[in-house]
């Protein structure tokens, strides 16, 4: 029986974004620069990760609570093995409608994506943050080009994970010139484009608002161009807003963390590879779910805990983030650990 779970703000829990693995074969400097996340850093070793039976244990309890969406994340989370085994399972979970994932598609081959589309995912985001080959091999630090990331766009597409989405991280100083010519690139393309503010996740990329692109001056930019008009929004709690080119070659998205919050409307739920809930992409602690469950626990025992630590949430960092408080020394979970 499913039943309506709401936290302490009165939002419901509706999202549940799973990340499968810490690790990522980019460093992008606004996530995890090489600097932190180098040759030496400890990362989770496999044992310590959630098996793809209890992963799928979890979303069938969060499904309960009201979770009809589940996004795989990471780190990178096709360096996960047998992924298609994971998202199998959880195609079978009872009353979730759809299965995405965000991955920076450097391993996206077209075997790969048939794979994912067969074994039930249903949309795929993928990352790209320049067509300028200096800028973007900047951006990711491991001189990853930008036509192979166009292939696994292209092989999103071929396998029906549609629409693709279009993830591009906006900093100040480093990429903000390819604002204009990556719209252009992937207008009419029937790709959504998504423009995300810098965001000041985790403790390790550096981050002060004067590197924030305003998500106002980038519609402006692009709406110069080729004018734009808003589109509602398809479910509440959207972290994209919407608009549409006026000419009809498709729509853009603006994510404003930084400048628009929307924690007001977040239903997101996040199970980190290692087993602990966070209750907002900022937060510094989570809840040590793994524990219990490899100590037997019940599934009402699980489901009770889950309801305790959602109903307990007052989470809206983004609401309160000044200059000065993001500066200030506050620990908070890497993104790359739970990703975005």
């Amino acid at each position: 029986m499913r039943v309506s779970l709401t936290d302490a703000l009165k939002r419901p829990l509706r999202d549940l974004r799973i990340s499968v693995t810490d690790r990522c074969n980019f460093r992008c400097r606004y996530c995890m620069p090489k600097e932190v996340f180098g040759p030496d850093f400890a990362f989770l070793q496999r044992s310590d990760l959630l098996t793809f039976e209890e992963i799928a244990r979890f979303a069938g309890l969060a499904a309960r609570l009201g979770v009809h969406k589940f996004r795989l994340t990471g780190g990178e989370p096709l360096l996960r093995r047998g992924l298609e085994d994971l998202i199998a399972q959880l195609a079978g979970v009872e009353g979730v409608d759809d299965i995405a994932m965000t991955t920076n598609g450097s391993l996206l081959s077209k075997e790969r994506a048939r794979a994912l589309k067969d074994a039930g995912l249903k949309r795929i985001t993928i990352s790209l943050d320049s067509l300028d080959d200096a800028v973007f091999m900047n951006m990711n630090d491991v001189h990853f080009p930008v036509a192979k990331v166009l292939a696994a766009i292209d092989n999103a597409q071929a396998a029906g994970l549609a629409p693709v989405k279009v993830n591009m991280v906006v900093r100040r100083g480093r990429n903000e010139d390819s604002i204009l010519p990556m719209a252009d690139y992937f207008r009419g393309s029937g790709c959504i484009l998504r423009f995300i503010e810098y965001m000041d996740v985790g403790n390790s990329n550096g981050w002060k608002m004067d590197d924030v692109v305003p998500a106002s001056e980038i519609l402006e930019r692009i709406d110069q161009r080729w004018p734009l008009e808003p589109v509602p929004p398809r479910t509440p709690g959207e972290v994209a807003t919407r608009y549409r080119y006026v000419d009809g070659q498709g729509e853009i998205g603006v994510i404003s963390s930084v400048t628009r919050p929307f924690c007001g409307q977040c239903t997101r739920l996040r199970l980190s590879a290692e087993g602990r809930l966070y209750t907002c992409l900022f937060a510094a602690r989570g809840f040590d779910i793994r524990s219990l469950m490899r100590a037997g626990a019940t599934d009402e025992e699980l489901l009770e805990a889950i309801g305790q630590v959602w109903g307990k949430r007052t989470d809206r960092y983004s609401e309160l983030r000044t200059d000065a408080t993001a500066k200030t020394v506050r620990r908070k979970v890497e993104m790359s650990h739970i990703g975005g």
